[in-house]
C-alpha cells in the first residue's frame, strides 16, 4: 500500500469506478478505502452524493499507470511524483501568549498602568501586550469591573508580563501612527530691518569703565596770559 493518501479519497474513488476498470481492491489500496466501501460506492449505496474527483487532472495519476493497472489485477496504484517541490514549512510564530495562574490576577492592574501611561496604545496594542480580551479592557477604561475599586497601576513588565523591548516597540509604534499637532503659526518673527540695522556705537563712560558712577567732569577755563603778566607786575620785592 502506498503512504499517502491521494486528495479527496472518497471523489477519487467514485470518478475511477465510474471512469475505469479497475478492481474494487486495487481503487481501495490507492485510495485507503476499505474494498467493501469501494463496492458500496459501486452500487450507488456509498458516496451517493459526491461528484468524482479526475486524479489526472490534478496530477496524482497518468493514463499510462492506470491503463497498466488495468491489464494487471496484481498491480498497485502509486501516486505520480510531484512536478514540484515546496519547501518543508517550520512554523516560525509563537501561539498565544500564555500567562501563568499567580499572574493573572496581576492582568488588571498592568492594563490600568498601561491606559493612564500609554494612552497613545489602541486596544489591540494593549490585549497584545497583556494576553487580555476587549471586554475586560473596556471594563477597566469606563470603570465598571468587579474589581475595579481596589485595582493599582502596576507595570506589566515589573509584572513579568511583557517583555520591555515589546512594549518599547509597541509605543514607538502608536507614536508613529499619531497624528502630528499643528504648528502654532500665531508667533511672528521679528522682522529683518530690525535685525540686520546696525547698532549705534555707544560711548564708554565712568559707569561702564570702572563699574561705578562718578560726577561729571568739569569743562576747563581758558587761561588769560595778559592778565596773569599784569597781576605778576603788580606785586612788590618784599624787603
Amino acid at each position: 500500500m502506498s503512504a499517502n493518501a491521494p486528495l479527496m479519497p472518497m471523489a477519487t474513488a467514485v470518478w475511477l469506478v465510474e471512469n475505469t476498470s479497475l478492481t474494487f481492491d486495487q481503487i481501495a489500496d490507492f485510495c485507503k478505502l476499505h474494498p467493501l466501501e469501494v463496492k458500496g460506492i459501486a452500487d450507488g449505496e456509498v458516496a451517493a452524493g459526491i461528484k468524482g474527483h479526475d486524479p489526472i487532472t490534478s496530477n496524482q495519476l497518468t493514463r499510462d499507470m492506470i491503463a497498466h493497472a488495468e491489464k494487471s489485477d496484481a498491480v498497485k496504484l502509486q501516486l505520480a511524483p510531484p512536478k514540484t517541490i515546496l519547501p518543508e514549512f517550520k512554523k516560525t510564530t509563537r501561539g498565544g501568549r500564555y500567562t501563568p495562574l499567580s499572574r493573572r490576577q496581576d492582568r488588571p492592574n498592568a492594563i490600568l498602568w498601561l491606559l493612564r501611561n500609554h494612552p497613545e496604545l489602541k486596544d489591540a496594542q494593549v490585549i497584545r501586550l497583556v494576553g487580555t480580551t476587549k471586554t475586560t479592557l473596556q471594563a477597566i477604561r469606563e470603570r465598571t469591573h468587579w474589581n475595579s475599586a481596589t485595582l493599582q497601576p502596576l507595570d506589566p513588565v515589573t509584572l513579568g508580563l511583557c517583555k520591555q523591548i515589546d512594549l518599547d516597540m509597541e509605543v514607538g509604534r502608536a507614536n508613529k501612527d499619531k497624528p502630528r499637532e499643528a504648528e502654532d503659526t500665531s508667533a511672528t518673527l521679528v522682522p529683518a530691518e530690525i535685525t540686520t540695522a546696525p547698532r549705534p556705537e555707544q560711548a564708554p563712560t565712568h559707569e561702564n569703565v570702572f563699574g561705578g558712577a562718578r560726577p561729571a567732569r568739569e569743562e576747563e577755563t581758558k587761561i588769560d596770559i595778559d592778565s596773569v603778566f599784569a597781576k605778576l607786575k603788580d606785586l612788590k620785592p618784599t624787603e
